[in-house]
């Protein structure tokens, strides 16, 4: 896909629309986690350089269309203003007298935050009004929440048909990731998935079957796998009426040339606990474990077979731990896996992308994601794109 980037733009005295991802975590209005923050601030410094007007759009959880005050967005300017090193304004509306009045108050390179654009319910109903009233106040649009994009919202889709718009340095940082991942990939290219199960992912992995040339599936949805081909899962997590559903990916990646690799021993424990008793078997299907048995780890040997599958790999795609993680000694396959794909990348050898909140969690618990490629925060965003779905925000950024 092509689209619009700053490079080259004549942003002097232009008021820039900038639709930002400020949902942070915050406890007490205070902000817990400033990463979505540092995020932005390649974009608002690049348009500030320009000598641009900086006029930034977000929102903050889930107000639905009424003025929430612990739902403001006025707690963000205090650690904004700090991270950037130059004071923020604030605009206690998004449109109308208030937004219009700090907006013409701006002096080129000044940076002003609005309030919470769902505190309007124009927003999420992409309200073609609404849209134009948020289009007064801005020059030209640029889209730096991909983690956005796959809503069709007045900030997100609507404002782009209606000024000249661009891809923030955020923005295209996510889509030239995912353009090396999924889009022009260097092959082999091989996909991790994980997670609890497998009818959450059914898109997905319906999408990457036909991409991949090695596809890996571990945690809960493994078990679904597993039990489809008759072998014995003792009492682990199991969707067995996904049990069709689960063959049918199978015989499709068959057809697609795309080998999949599933458990062929696992770590189980009677339950989920640190310092749990815990042995590895072997699975078959005759049935080596019992009721008692829970799978919450793949095994080495499955393990190796990862390992090996990722080193004959150009391009690696990750989305959801092998096993349960936040509990030891389920993390080995998870974290063996990140750090062996990780010193690929630092090497050059392998291009390794990955996303969604487990993965990012899993990634910063085997201390690896600065060694990845590309690390996507955007959560049902990446997803979707994975299973390829058109992002409105995306799409509405093509040239």
């Amino acid at each position: 896909m092509s689209f619009r980037t700053l490079d080259g733009t004549d942003l002097a005295g232009k008021r820039a629309l900038v639709r930002v991802d400020f949902n942070v975590p915050m406890d007490g209005g205070r902000v817990t986690d400033d990463t979505r923050l540092r995020a932005a601030l390649p974009t608002i410094d690049k348009l500030r350089k320009g000598g641009a007007k900086v006029v930034l759009l977000a929102h903050f959880d889930r107000p639905k269309g009424k003025r929430v005050p612990e739902m403001s967005l006025r707690p963000v300017v205090e650690p904004l203003s700090k991270l950037l090193g130059a004071p923020v304004a604030f605009a206690d509306d998004c449109v109308g007298e208030a937004a219009q009045a700090a907006i013409g108050a701006l002096k080129d390179g000044d940076v002003l935050l609005l309030e919470n654009v769902r505190f309007h319910a124009g927003e999420e109903k992409n309200d073609p009004e609404f849209a134009a009233a948020l289009a007064a106040g801005g020059d030209l649009y640029v889209n730096d929440a991909f983690s956005a994009a796959h809503r069709a919202h007045a900030s997100t889709e609507g404002l782009a048909h209606r000024l000249p718009a661009y891809a923030g340095e955020q923005m295209r940082r996510e889509l030239e990731a995912l353009e090396m991942a999924l889009g022009s990939p260097r092959r082999p290219v091989m996909g991790i998935v994980g997670g609890a199960k497998v009818s959450t992912k059914l898109d997905l992995l319906n999408n990457l079957v036909g991409k991949l040339q090695y596809l890996a599936i571990g945690g809960g949805m493994a078990n679904t796998f597993r039990f489809a081909q008759g072998y014995g899962i003792g009492g682990s997590l199991c969707e067995k009426d996904m049990a069709d559903t689960a063959r049918q990916i199978l015989e499709k990646a068959k057809a697609a040339g795309c080998e999949v690799i599933l458990p062929t021993d696992a770590v189980v424990a009677a339950d989920l606990a640190p310092g749990v008793a815990t042995r590895t078997v072997e699975l078959t299907q005759a049935g080596a474990l019992g009721d008692e048995d829970k799978i919450f780890d793949v095994g080495p040997k499955t393990l190796a077979q990862i390992l090996q599958a990722i080193s004959h790999s150009a391009t690696l795609v990750w989305n959801g731990p092998l096993g349960v993680f936040e509990v030891q000694p389920f993390d080995r396959a998870t974290v063996e896996a990140a750090q062996h794909a990780a010193q690929l990348a630092k090497s050059g050898k392998l291009v390794a992308v990955a996303g969604g909140g487990d993965t990012v969690a899993a990634l910063n618990a085997a201390g690896v994601s600065g060694d990845f490629t590309f690390v996507s925060t955007a959560g049902g965003a990446f997803l979707e794109w994975m299973e390829g779905k058109a992002l409105p925000g995306v799409a509405a950024l093509a040239q």
